[in-house]
């Protein structure tokens, strides 16, 4: 698991949105965003794309846990609450998954535990070790 979290640490736009990476395990991952201004829109609240990005990052990061370079071919995203402070933790858990598909469930939560936002996503699983 540490050469995939290496790994990761190159994600240059998720560190551009001060992500970071909780946990990680085969087929799950838990990442984090505290909220800063930088995060909100014009009507002051989470920017959407902000919300996404934490839970893109959860869900490349559970989708690669195997050791296999998994890449995003599908992605949909629901917003639940909307938020402006405080801190988003985005949960990824593998719902299904073969040796080309795999489908992930992100759900992010605020600092309460309360849902913001589900996301799915589908990767294709290529031939070739991270």
């Amino acid at each position: 698991m540490e050469n995939i979290r290496k790994f990761f640490k190159k994600d240059r736009f998720a560190a551009h949105n001060d992500i970071t990476l909780l946990e990680l395990r085969p087929g799950y991952a838990k990442a984090e965003l505290i909220i800063s201004d930088k995060h909100l829109n014009g009507v002051d609240i989470t920017h959407g794309g902000a919300i996404f990005t934490l839970a893109d990052l959860a869900f490349a990061v559970a989708s690669n846990s195997h050791g296999t370079v998994a890449v995003g071919v599908s992605a949909t995203i629901s917003y639940l609450k909307a938020t402006n402070h405080g801190t988003l933790t985005a949960e990824a858990r593998e719902v299904a998954i073969n040796p080309k598909l795999a489908t992930y469930q992100v759900d992010v939560r605020d600092q309460n535990g309360e849902l913001i936002a589900i996301f799915q996503g589908t990767v294709y699983r290529k031939k070739v070790s991270l």
